[in-house]
């Protein structure tokens, strides 16, 4: 008898059941049903306007977006997040002064309250869109979505400045 046969025999019988099951799992119905992308709600009552999102002078470095918002819905709801299309990921922050000087920091929940409008301004509270896309050119614009504590999303364009044109 020869001893390499009978010492691999117990390594390749795994290996031949996996693969089995690899291949009983590729040929089931599911595998060729469509997906379906979940088709998120829209937000209603909320009012976007003077949507910017302003390049960084350095090629890579965070860009900043500015926008207004109002809102004009039934319940209070909060802003869980915003999206920047191209961005690597998106953050909510806000200005403040802390031990004498300026700095950015998290926002705390924004709040969306009917009648009292929510300004994204430098200086306040902004959207900083980390890992820019080298697509994004000054003049044209790129796709931002809220995203409310209630699951709504609510998509606008901002238009694309380069770095020390207006804010």
């Amino acid at each position: 008898m020869n001893i390499f046969k009978s010492a691999a025999l117990p390594l390749i019988a795994p290996l031949v059941a996996s693969a089995s099951l690899l291949g009983l799992a590729a040929c089931s119905g599911d595998a060729d049903a469509p997906t379906e992308a979940a088709t998120p709600t829209l937000a209603e009552g909320i009012t976007v306007s003077n949507a910017r999102l302003v390049l960084a002078p350095v090629a890579g470095n965070p860009a900043a977006v500015y926008f207004d918002l109002s809102y004009a819905g039934d319940a209070a709801v909060t802003l869980a997040s915003v999206t920047v299309d191209g961005a690597g990921m998106s953050m909510i922050h806000q200005t403040m002064e802390k031990d004498g000087a300026m700095t950015m920091m998290d926002a705390e929940p924004v709040t969306l309250v009917t009648g009292t409008p929510v300004q994204f301004a430098p200086g306040g509270l902004h959207v900083m869109a980390m890992q820019p896309s080298d697509a994004w050119k000054p003049g044209e614009t790129v796709s931002i979505t809220l995203t409310l504590s209630d699951g709504t999303t609510e998509s606008f364009d901002a238009v694309v400045r380069a770095a020390g044109e207006e804010r």
